[in-house]
């Protein structure tokens, strides 16, 4: 659906269209899914980048299970679509902080992520400061 709001770009209902409209609408209409933040324990943080877009969720971990607070994604501009994977990768960690500051700052927060790069970035005392 992003693709329609693009500049000029005509505006066309296909098939496609339709179903993922009717989609929304209906996860829009249905019983919440989303908590409120219980301020006494970390916030968790999953983040993913794809070759066109950021998508990361806010959560809390709830009687054992992962409960989301707020989701975000955003597509990506020509020039981040060029990055590599890690730093496409880090560009949805640094999104998530911008986008979740409000949660996030002076509390605790723990970041997942899928790729082992960033792992071993995070983990390493000596990494470069451009791409933390």
């Amino acid at each position: 659906m992003t693709r329609l709001f693009e500049k000029d770009t005509p505006f066309f209902f296909s098939k496609e269209f339709v179903e993922v409209f009717q989609t929304l609408k209906r996860k829009l209409t249905e019983a919440p899914i989303l908590i409120a933040p219980d301020w006494d324990l970390p916030f968790e943080l999953m983040c993913d980048a794809s070759d066109f877009a950021i998508g990361v969720v806010l959560g809390k971990c709830h009687e054992n299970h992962f409960r989301p607070i707020h989701y975000a994604s955003k597509t990506m501009t020509d020039a981040e679509s060029n990055y590599t994977t890690t730093k496409k990768e880090m560009l949805a960690v640094v999104y998530a902080f911008e986008k979740f500051r409000s949660y996030l700052i002076m509390n605790k927060s723990i970041v997942y992520t899928d790729h082992s790069t960033l792992k071993y970035l995070f983990a390493k005392k000596d990494s470069k400061a451009r791409l933390l």
